[in-house]
């Protein structure tokens, strides 16, 4: 929890980073663009899904567990006995640690397949054809990946409390917009140099911020106590 706590400046710096990224990104492409269109259609087409229709929540599960299966496999363990179902999953695994408990909640497994696919794909045809399409299955998934996090987070999981809900809630934060940030200074003309002065800079000053209210609280405690 106190490390959790003592990163809450981090998240406030990264939002801000991020919202810097974002406009650096849409003044370097000029505004709007076919991609940028379909990438948030996408993510609205799939919202529009999520409140129409029953969610496919197998299709979640099945996601979840491979993740913890894929991230076991890079840390070295082997996985076994994959179970899903509409009422939840489980897979087995030999070894574990904190990455691979928190995976499924930061990774989107879905949006990773399409983006795979889309790299076999460049490399045999470029330039890459239907980019605006690509964009819009990556926007899809991604809506999928966050609604069902957030769904998910809002119930008692054991992944989640396993490390406390404070610092899982804080790491999960972090690790979701850092794949954004990634993921834009992949896809337009943000570059990574850029990136990082951003959230130098956003940190920085969240963490003098969060200083001088903590200073503030301090001597306004202290003038009461000496009042009384």
């Amino acid at each position: 929890m106190i490390v959790g706590l003592a990163l809450l400046p981090v998240c406030w710096g990264v939002t801000r980073a991020f919202y810097d990224s974002v406009v650096a990104a849409a003044g370097a492409t000029g505004g709007i663009t076919p991609e940028s269109v379909a990438l948030v259609g996408g993510m609205l087409a799939f919202a529009m899904c999520w409140m129409a229709v029953p969610h496919p929540v197998k299709t979640y599960v099945l996601g979840h567990e491979l993740t913890h299966a894929i991230w076991g496999l890079l840390f070295g363990a082997v996985p076994s006995k994959l179970r899903v179902s509409a009422s939840g999953g489980s897979v087995s695994l030999t070894k574990s640690n904190m990455i691979i408990t928190l995976a499924p909640y930061f990774f989107p497994f879905y949006t990773f397949l399409v983006i795979v696919v889309a790299l076999v794909t460049f490399a045999f045809i470029r330039p890459l054809p239907w980019l605006p399409l690509w964009m819009f299955i990556v926007g899809f998934t991604w809506s999928f990946h966050v609604l069902f996090t957030i769904e998910t987070l809002a119930q008692r999981q054991p992944d989640v409390t396993l490390y406390g809900r404070v610092f899982s809630w804080v790491f999960i934060f972090l690790a979701n917009v850092a794949l954004v940030l990634v993921f834009l200074a992949s896809v337009t003309p943000l570059s990574f140099v850029q990136l990082k002065d951003f959230l130098v800079h956003r940190i920085l000053d969240a963490y003098v911020g969060a200083w001088d209210a903590i200073v503030v609280a301090y001597r306004w405690i202290v003038s009461l106590c000496s009042r009384t």
